[in-house]
């Protein structure tokens, strides 16, 4: 079994994108764990304000399949790919960690998104702090200390209700 870090993020009807994007990866993956959910500002582009998280999981799959299945899931949630890169997302799923697995197919692993952006490395940290970048070799809470991008990437916990339709 591999054990796979998933960021997941939405800015149009957010709340309900994330509430669905995590309930199909849970129908697809086992034993799902999510850090809390942050609202962030959107990145940039001027848009609504982000939420995201960080799920971890366990797979059997290889990390194409997993590519495929989250690109599956994004596209039942009205995920649009004719848009420039940094525009409003219906619901993002990224793939950051596969195992402890470096590689550039069929993706670049581990995702460089971890180091440059708080609303991925904190959740992150939250959820693995002890656990090793394979690249860096330090592990997620000592990225997240030593960020120095905090104060231009505001991010904050939310209370999210998952049981709203």
């Amino acid at each position: 079994m591999a054990i796979i870090y998933i960021s997941i993020g939405s800015n149009q009807d957010a709340a309900r994108q994330i509430r669905y994007g995590v309930q199909r990866l849970d129908e697809m993956f086992s034993h799902l764990k999510l850090s809390k959910v942050y609202e962030s500002e959107a990145v940039g582009f001027e848009g609504d304000n982000f939420l995201n998280l960080v799920a971890r999981a366990e797979t059997q799959l290889t990390i194409a399949q997993v590519e495929q299945i989250f690109k599956a899931i994004e596209k039942e949630a009205g995920r649009r790919r004719d848009v420039p890169k940094f525009s409003d997302r219906a619901l993002d799923i990224d793939l950051l960690l596969y195992d402890d697995v470096i590689c550039e197919q069929p993706i670049h692993l581990p995702r460089g998104e971890i180091l440059h952006h708080a609303f991925v490395l904190q959740p992150l940290a939250e959820i693995e702090p002890q656990r090793k970048h394979p690249v860096i070799n330090k592990t997620y809470q000592e990225l997240w200390q030593a960020f120095s991008k905090k104060e231009q990437q505001k991010l904050w916990a939310i209370e999210f209700d998952w049981q709203q339709q």
